[in-house]
């Protein structure tokens, strides 16, 4: 079964959601998306608000999945956080950018870990 890109990523992202709601995050939104981009997920754990991507891959022959997340990667990731909490009213929360990635057998992950506050953006603009 040949599983598309999109197809892969939605996979992705089901598997990070129940594994970040089992690791005591709760989820507040999945895909925020605008003009400028896109967050995965956006969560909140131990009294943080945590943006979130999700990297999926079959496995280990590029390097590690959290590799792919490039400095523009992370700025716009940290413009679109920027535009979430302007929105939503939270400039008196603390954030962070974390990144799930795993390694997908089919509809499984075989690898899966969080990293948390993966990445510090200087200013998002």
């Amino acid at each position: 079964m040949i599983i598309s890109g999109k197809e892969k990523g939605n996979i992705g992202e089901n598997i990070a959601a129940e594994y970040l709601k089992d690791n005591g995050y709760s989820i507040l939104f999945r895909n925020f998306r605008t003009r400028f981009g896109e967050i995965d997920i956006i969560g909140e754990e131990d009294g943080y608000i945590v943006f979130i991507e999700v990297k999926a891959r079959k496995n280990f022959q590029m390097g590690l999945p959290c590799e792919s997340v490039s400095i523009n990667k992370q700025r716009r990731i940290a413009r679109m956080a920027s535009l979430y909490i302007a929105i939503n009213n939270l400039s008196d929360r603390n954030f962070r950018f974390d990144i799930v990635e795993m390694i997908l057998d089919g509809e499984n992950a075989k690898y899966i870990r969080i990293l948390k506050d993966a990445f510090w953006v200087e200013k998002a603009f």
